[in-house]
């Protein structure tokens, strides 16, 4: 799966300041509503804050895989980020976490959504791809690493 389609280098951070789950959850808004027309950053958050309600998309060992369905998006949008700190998470192992790919998808991409949730959820089970993200030093780096280098 090419996940360049999915996710842009603008929406891409390094090394991010997030002290809260719901402060994470607002960046992605703020990255991603530019990408997706018609719909808001709060859009966006309150999509993905809904999801989590349903249970934590912690997966475990550091990393979380957020994601949303909007009725107002026209495409799926990922962003990926990694966090300066790791922080709670309710993850699934109960572990803080510091590596995030959220994913949205328009409403009707059912089928879409959940081959691209477990194509991310592959790669970052990678040991050797997870570290790499995490020495990253750049947002760009961090892009290339995902949609071309060793997470793939």
């Amino acid at each position: 799966m090419d996940l360049s389609a999915l996710l842009s280098p603008d929406c891409t951070r390094c090394a991010v300041a997030g002290s809260s789950k719901k402060k994470v959850l607002e960046l992605i808004g703020q990255l991603a509503a530019p990408r997706l027309s018609g719909t808001t950053s709060f859009d966006v958050f309150e999509s993905l804050l809904n999801r989590e309600r349903l249970g934590s998309t912690g997966i475990g060992a550091g990393v979380a895989i957020p994601h949303g369905r909007l009725g107002s998006a026209n495409k799926p949008v990922a962003v990926l980020m990694t966090l300066a700190e790791p922080i709670e998470f309710d993850a699934i192992d109960n572990q803080p976490i510091d590596i995030v790919f959220a994913l949205l998808v328009p409403e009707d991409h059912h089928e879409q959504h959940l081959q691209t949730l477990a194509a991310v959820a592959q790669r970052l089970n990678d040991k050797s791809c997870t570290r790499a993200l995490r020495d990253a030093q750049s947002d760009q780096a961090l892009f290339e690493l995902f949609t071309g280098g060793s997470c793939t």
